[in-house]
């Protein structure tokens, strides 16, 4: 078998990198290791910025998004028992989409059943081979029987533990990572939402998060220890508890009601460079994780996609290299500003067990400061509804 790409992961940035390319008439195999259901079973984060819904326009997969997705203008911050506003749309004139993950997976899957381009599930035992040289080679297993296939290029979009990142020598490897001593509690209920925006938190208590899905069903976060279980947070518990975090305005709008999901998440971040060995390229998670305080991570994905659809894309239209081999400084400079945006919201909005008085007191200088400066409140704006690429 052979194949122009081979895409490795269904997640959405692979599955939109497959889109982009069949498009352009770029022939794409897509290898995932797990099932189908198993793929839309995963929650994940849902706010969109403006440059991932004009790429999923461009994937030809947005009609659900603009019929079901609710556009925000701003978000809310907690402070002190009050909320300031940060108004997205009238610093920067742009929004953010909340349209779920496992939604936009979705789309993406039938779009592309649509124009029958191939994607297998249950790919066990993925291998990439002679990366360095012009022809690599992708083996797995599928129902017990060894497959085999023959690419010009290779895109590793399966996620932090997939075979890309570690197909790529240790020696020619850089990892940076830090890794927060807290996680975060999350419960999706089928309750509408206490607010119309997203609310941050930053209590004493510990971080909070009121975010939703849809109109009808709500997604709330508490920071946690790291040493903690979900059986620790029985849905009663966890209702209490985030009360103590919100102010009394927004309590009172709150719906509790039985958990249709509930998990705990790590908070790291973590930037593997060069983004490329040989004829491998990685996307996504496979590349670098970050932390959800900023809704970063899928938006990060999507602008790796963007980048690097658009150097194959090149590539095969006019023969140039010339963008392929710019895509790993391309996408490490936007990966390294969304680090840093990821990294400031979360030393910013949550409690450390290490902080001291004084940290405390820098996070209130901090919050005070963006709360009175219109500057300040631009910087987050931009940053949160995205920087260009």
């Amino acid at each position: 078998m052979r194949t122009q790409v081979v895409i490795v992961g269904s997640g959405p940035s692979g599955l939109l990198l497959g889109q982009l390319l069949a498009r352009a008439g770029i022939e794409t195999i897509i290898l995932e290791q797990k099932s189908r259901d198993y793929v839309l079973g995963r929650i994940r984060a849902g706010v969109l910025e403006q440059g991932t819904v004009g790429l999923i326009e461009e994937a030809g997969a947005a009609d659900r998004l603009h019929r079901e997705g609710l556009v925000h203008d701003g978000i809310e911050i907690g402070f002190e028992g009050s909320r300031r506003r940060i108004d997205f749309k009238a610093l920067t004139g742009r929004t953010v989409t909340v349209y779920g993950q496992t939604e936009v997976t979705r789309d993406l899957m039938d779009a592309r059943a649509a124009i029958g381009a191939p994607t297998v599930y249950e790919a066990l035992d993925v291998v990439l081979f002679d990366l360095e040289s012009e022809r690599p080679v992708v083996r797995y297993r599928k129902d017990g029987e060894d497959c085999e296939i023959g690419c010009d290029y290779v895109a590793g979009c399966d996620g932090s533990h997939g075979v890309g990142r570690r197909s790529i020598p240790e020696r020619a490897l850089r990892s940076y990572e830090r890794i927060y001593p807290f996680g975060w509690l999350g419960v999706l209920v089928d309750q509408p939402p206490v607010a119309h925006e997203l609310i941050y938190i930053n209590h004493r208590r510990g971080f909070a998060l009121c975010s939703m899905r849809s109109t009808t069903r709500s997604r709330y976060y508490l920071q946690c220890r790291l040493d903690e279980h979900v059986e620790d947070w029985p849905d009663e518990k966890f209702w209490e508890e985030l009360t103590r975090r919100l102010d009394p305005d927004i309590a009172k709008n709150l719906r509790a009601g039985e958990s249709i999901e509930k998990s705990i998440a790590p908070l790291r971040s973590f930037v593997a460079e060069p983004m490329r060995h040989g004829r491998l390229f990685l996307a996504g998670d496979a590349a670098h994780i970050v932390p959800p305080t900023g809704a970063k991570g899928l938006n990060l994905a999507a602008s790796d996609v963007a980048y690097l659809s658009r150097a194959l894309i090149r590539r095969y239209e006019t023969g140039s290299s010339e963008e392929l081999d710019a895509y790993p400084q391309k996408a490490l400079a936007r990966v390294w500003k969304a680090v840093r945006f990821s990294w400031w919201m979360t030393q910013t909005l949550h409690t450390f067990p290490e902080s001291s008085g004084f940290d405390r007191k820098m996070q209130a200088a901090e919050l005070e400061y963006l709360f009175g400066s219109k500057a300040a409140q631009t910087a987050l704006a931009e940053n949160y509804v995205g920087l260009p690429y």
